[in-house]
């Protein structure tokens, strides 16, 4: 699977709060942005450690206390919701291996997660482990979501993949 990454932090952060504008959730507009905001951030963290092999507690310090709430590109992006973030990255590291078995019950014969790209790969832990783990957040609300932080990360199949695997996982976690 190939992929185009966004043009910008500033370009990915547009793209998924337009793609959620409208959208009913329980929470107010203020804190579902926060969420969208951990979440994608979430998935950069996911990456970052994939590549760079660095460890959560480093990754969740570096981006509390040097990324979020920060001038990026020359804007500041909305307030991230810290706490969602950190449970987040924290829950898929500890759930890793479950997560995994998870999406790997999702792939195509003969396909193994390691041929995915290590994007990808970030959105379908992150996305998996919230479906997996936070019954709180309506299945709804999170697969539109990572769709659309793959569509900001992807153009081609990638976004459909995503839609498909975290819908089976739903399916899978919460009947």
């Amino acid at each position: 699977m190939t992929g185009r990454k966004p043009a910008s932090l500033r370009e990915a952060y547009e793209k998924l709060v337009a793609a959620t504008e409208g959208k009913v959730a329980p929470l107010s507009a203020k804190a579902r942005r926060a969420r969208t905001v951990a979440r994608l951030a979430a998935v950069q963290a996911l990456y970052q450690m994939e590549l760079a092999g660095t460890g959560v507690e480093a990754v969740v310090r570096e981006f509390t206390e040097h990324r979020f709430d920060r001038d990026i590109e020359g804007e500041t992006l909305a307030e991230a919701d810290e706490a969602f973030f950190a449970e987040l990255v924290h829950g898929v590291v500890s759930e890793q291996n479950a997560i995994d078995g998870a999406v790997t019950h999702r792939l195509a014969t003969g396909w193994r997660l390691e041929r995915l790209d290590a994007t990808l790969r970030a959105i379908l832990r992150a996305g998996g482990w919230e479906l997996m783990h936070r019954p709180d957040v309506p299945v709804e609300v999170a697969i539109d979501e990572y769709v659309e932080i793959a569509k900001s990360f992807f153009e081609g199949p990638e976004p459909g993949f995503v839609n498909g695997a975290l819908d089976g996982i739903a399916r899978d976690a919460r009947g």
